[in-house]
């Protein structure tokens, strides 16, 4: 069934027990138990804030008069892009890998946001780019594979090559299905152009945890013995139930230069 959607907010997810808390605030750490004797785990606690960390976080995705989260534009050419003022982060994969839901799930505290979602895959022709008060930027760019806009690869290669804002690309990758070959066509264009990225696996509630904990070792061994720019650590989310959700804004919040420090729990 449905999570409530109560638990996009950190207070709710605290009143859970604490196993149930820790599925959901950290997903990968859930994991661990089920690891054999002698696997490396510190890939799977790379980034672990602190319940302070997590709630600052929460409030950047928390819209209020004073801190507005708005829809800006959206563009198919980098000419047509918002001027970069600010800290930017853009999230890409495959169509159909929940990109549009992920994000609609980051800024659910922000109701009036709109995040359209498709249940027809390819439907993000356009870079989108919604503005986090003074602080980033986040967008949404179209997916590859599938009905992707042909003019696709010129729109990304040049946004990642020219968009000198741009601290961070979240590559999302279907936890069910595990890396895809034209994942592989997008990791090789974020390592050919030396941009830093981390690996985001979705729709973690729809995979078995064998499965899941399958797709999590293979995808982690391929970052270390074949990446160069990719963040050790992976992180596993469900726009369903909020999974892996808070964590991500922390890290988004963190790698855009708005939580410099982030203590360990």
């Amino acid at each position: 069934g449905r999570a409530s959607p109560s638990l996009a907010a950190l207070s709710q997810v605290l009143r859970l027990e604490r196993s149930r808390r820790t599925g959901i605030v950290f997903p990968l750490q859930k994991l661990e138990r089920y690891l054999a004797p002698g696997t490396d785990t510190a890939p799977f606690r790379l980034f672990q804030p602190g319940l302070a960390a997590l709630q600052r976080a929460e409030a950047f995705f928390r819209s209020d008069r004073g801190h507005p989260i708005d829809y800006v534009s959206s563009a198919v050419r980098m000419d047509h892009a918002p001027p970069p003022a600010l800290p930017e982060v853009c999230f890409i994969g495959r169509s159909n890998v929940g990109k549009s839901s992920l994000i609609r799930a980051l800024f659910s505290l922000a109701p009036e946001v709109e995040v359209r979602v498709s249940k027809t895959p390819g439907h993000t022709k356009k870079m989108n780019f919604f503005k986090v008060g003074k602080y980033f930027t986040l967008v949404d760019m179209p997916g590859y594979g599938y009905r992707a806009p042909q003019d696709f690869v010129e729109m990304v290669e040049a946004y990642l090559q020219e968009r000198h804002n741009l601290k961070r690309t979240f590559l999302l990758v279907d936890g069910v299905v595990g890396l895809q070959k034209t994942d592989h066509i997008a990791i090789d264009m974020l390592e050919e152009f030396g941009i830093p990225y981390v690996m985001v696996l979705t729709k973690i509630d729809r995979a078995s945890r064998g499965l899941l904990l399958k797709n999590v070792l293979e995808i982690q061994e391929f970052v270390k013995e074949s990446t160069q720019g990719c963040f050790p650590q992976l992180f596993l989310v469900s726009s369903v139930e909020f999974s892996g959700v808070h964590l991500l804004r922390c890290f988004v919040a963190h790698v855009t230069g708005n939580l410099p420090t982030v203590e360990a729990s």
